[in-house]
């Protein structure tokens, strides 16, 4: 039974219709690779066996016809989208303890489609960080290497599904969160346009400017999986003023391949690896042999883009996050104190400041999407190197020093646009670790990007680590 967990969620849910297993057998397996990998990986702030066995014997026992599209699946959720009866404590002493009494309305619709949930998955404190760790519950591990970080901040839940530990998940993503870790661990992941799949419910809350870089995003192994969650949960939320009436898009290859795609190895500041340029020609070529037109295309809007999720993201979260760590600073996590030295470095922002960056977002992504219209896919690195060391913050890349946050900037842009963006495993590194790419489209055009990412996917995909694999 233990191969079962590798297997694609759609996979595993063409199983359990055809009665090949039951769901109390699927969750079993998924226990027993929990129970052999979290030990080493501490994906998970919260997971308990015998309550995933109660749930599991429950829809075992729901009629045939009752039951939703993603009946017995097993997934896990990002502690920080809250799920009613499940820690949602955001990896800080702050929220030590929390269980709200509410599902997110994401997780509603997940529980509502009959998905098994079998915990919340660990997240660095208050989420403002590209690594997993946090004194509440520790350091999450990289499957592919324990010395390695599974990226943050849906660092855990991009470790569970690597590892076989779930089968997909929920993440969020302001600044990467759900690309980062999908590209660090060899997953998939999309984080959609803003609304698209609703935010409420998540823990900070996607308001002010995080209404337009925010978005809870499913990652999974495969890109047919995170299509498959996408569009079992996306819908308007009409007590959202973020959530849009979008209407689900059926696409055909030929109209897919109407989309020109733009490519760029990088952003010619900050250098990529090697086996990073690589792999994003080794995706355009793939794009190229199923019939589309993929040119270079660099957009001149990146680095002004760059700039403004800066002033959002590192100052605007700072000043969204002062109250609460006022006064307490002694108990925060090592990773969070970095985060706030970051902001504290970049200095203060004032009112005119910020009126100015809101303003500006407004006419840049205007001018950014009429760029984009001559290539509405976009082909690039998702970051300039693979998974690091835990603690990590400095690499040389062609001579040049690349900091920290500079070497995840190929994310970012994406974040201020308010675009959907798909992260989608190519490559291997030098080192063995995975390599992912970056699909991203114009605002609503999420269907795109997966149709997109989803031949990439068939062409190279999902392979498990070796401590997944049973024994």
């Amino acid at each position: 039974m233990s191969e079962l967990v590798l297997l694609p969620a759609v996979r595993q849910l063409e199983m359990l219709r055809a009665r090949e297993l039951s769901v109390m057998e699927l969750a079993e397996a998924h226990i027993a690779q929990i129970e052999r990998l979290n030990p080493k990986l501490n994906a998970f702030a919260d997971f308990d066996a015998m309550r995933v066995r109660e749930l599991a014997c429950a829809m075992d026992a729901v009629p045939v016809g009752a039951r939703g599209p993603l009946h017995g699946l097993p997934v896990t959720v990002k502690s920080s989208i809250a799920a009613a009866g499940y820690k949602c404590e955001i990896g800080s002493l702050n929220h030590r303890g929390e269980i709200p009494r509410e599902d997110a309305v994401v997780v509603g619709r997940l529980r509502a489609a009959g998905a098994l949930i079998l915990g919340t998955t660990n997240c660095p404190e208050f989420l403002m960080a590209y690594e997993t760790d946090n004194v509440l519950h520790g350091q999450t591990r990289n499957p592919w290497d324990l010395e390695r970080t599974p990226g943050g901040s849906s660092g855990g839940e991009s470790a569970a599904i690597a590892a076989g530990m779930s089968s997909a998940g929920l993440g969020s993503d302001s600044g990467g969160s759900v690309r980062v870790p999908a590209h660090f661990t060899g997953i998939c992941s999309l984080k959609p346009t803003p609304g698209r799949i609703p935010g409420r419910g998540h823990l900070p809350p996607c308001v002010g400017p995080f209404s337009t870089l925010g978005a809870i995003g499913p990652m999974a192994r495969t890109i047919g999986d995170v299509e498959l969650l996408f569009r079992t949960l996306s819908g308007q939320d009409d007590a959202d003023p973020a959530s849009t009436p979008v209407t689900l898009r059926e696409l055909s290859e030929s109209e897919l391949q109407k989309n020109r795609v733009g490519f760029f190895e990088d952003d010619g500041l900050t250098p990529v690896t090697a086996e990073t340029r690589a792999a994003v020609r080794k995706a355009a070529a793939a794009l190229r042999d199923a019939g589309f037109c993929v040119e270079p295309f660099l957009p001149r809007t990146l680095e002004r883009l760059r700039n403004l999720w800066w002033t959002f993201f590192v100052q605007c979260g700072a000043m969204f996050y002062e109250p609460e760590v006022c006064g307490g600073r002694e108990k925060l996590s090592p990773i969070f104190s970095e985060f706030l030295e970051i902001a504290e470095r970049t200095g203060p922002l004032s009112s005119t400041d910020l009126l100015n960056a809101w303003a500006e977002m407004d006419l840049l992504r205007a001018k950014t999407m009429e760029e984009m219209r001559e290539y509405p896919v976009l082909l690039c690195p998702v970051a300039s190197v693979a998974a690091w060391k835990h603690g990590k913050r400095k690499w040389t890349i062609d001579g040049q020093t690349v900091e920290y946050l500079d070497a995840v900037r190929y994310t970012q842009w994406f974040n201020t646009l308010g675009a959907p963006a798909a992260a989608v495993p190519v490559g291997r590194s030098h080192e063995g670790m995975p390599i992912g790419v970056q699909i991203a489209g114009r605002p609503f055009e999420d269907e795109v990007v997966l149709g997109v990412a989803g031949i990439v996917d068939r062409a190279f995909g999902y392979s498990a680590p070796a401590m997944a694999n049973p024994k």
